[in-house]
C-alpha cells in the first residue's frame, strides 16, 4: 500500500516517515471507539459518560470517522517523501502525471506541515486532560481513561519531529540526485579519468 521505497533513501529517513504514518492510528482507534460510545472518555459531574462538544446534527461516530481518515491521510502522505509515487506524480493525474515532483512542491508543504504539527502538539501539552462537554461545562479524563489516552495520543507529539526528519532526508536525496544526475560522483570520476589517461 505504502508503495516501493525508493532507491537510495537513507534508513533513518525511511524510519523516520513510516513511524510518522503509523503512530497516528492509535489516537484515531481511540477517537472511533469513543464516538461509538466506548465508555474511555471524560465523566460527567454527573457520573455520565461525556463524548466530546460536536454540531448537533453531526452524529459522533461519523465526526471521528471522518476525522481519523483525515488524520491518517494527512499522516500517510509524508510517506511519498521515501516512496517512488513521491518521485514522480502518478500516471492519472491530469497534466503533471508521469513527470518528475518539484523538490520544493514536496518540501515547501511538508516542512510547513512539520511545524505546524509541532506547534499545534506542543500547545496541547497543557491541559491535555481538559474537555468541553456538550453542555459547554469542563470536564476532565481521569484514572485509567487518563492512561489509556496518553498512550493512544501522547505518540502524536513525535508526528511534527519524525516528519521534519523525513523532509531532511528528501531534501539530501534530491540534492545528491541533481548533484550527480546518473553519474558517478565528481571526485570519482576525476580519479578514473586519472587513471585511464596517458602513461
Amino acid at each position: 500500500m505504502h508503495g516501493r521505497t525508493v532507491d537510495g533513501a537513507p534508513r533513518w529517513g525511511v524510519w523516520a516517515a513510516y513511524g510518522a504514518s503509523l503512530l497516528v492510528l492509535p489516537s484515531c482507534i481511540w477517537r472511533i471507539a469513543l464516538g461509538f460510545g466506548a465508555p474511555i472518555g471524560p465523566i460527567m459531574a454527573d457520573g455520565a459518560d461525556t463524548h466530546g462538544d460536536v454540531p448537533g446534527w453531526v452524529p459522533m461516530w461519523a465526526y471521528t470517522i471522518l476525522l481519523s481518515i483525515v488524520s491518517e491521510f494527512l499522516a500517510f502522505l509524508g510517506v511519498g517523501l521515501v516512496s517512488q509515487w513521491g518521485e514522480v506524480f502518478p500516471s492519472w493525474m491530469p497534466v503533471v502525471g508521469g513527470r518528475r515532483v518539484p523538490t520544493l512542491a514536496a518540501v515547501l508543504p511538508a516542512s510547513i506541515g512539520a511545524l505546524l504539527l509541532i506547534l499545534i502538539t506542543s500547545s496541547r501539552v497543557s491541559g491535555f486532560d481538559t474537555f468541553t462537554a456538550p453542555d459547554g461545562s469542563t470536564v476532565h479524563i481521569e484514572g485509567w481513561r487518563l492512561v489509556l489516552f496518553v498512550a493512544t495520543y501522547g505518540p502524536l507529539l513525535a508526528w511534527g519531529p519524525l516528519l521534519a526528519v523525513a523532509t531532511a532526508a528528501y531534501c539530501v536525496r534530491r540534492r545528491r540526485a541533481r548533484s550527480w544526475p546518473g553519474q558517478a560522483p565528481r571526485h570519482a570520476a576525476k580519479a578514473g579519468a586519472v587513471a585511464g589517461g596517458p602513461r
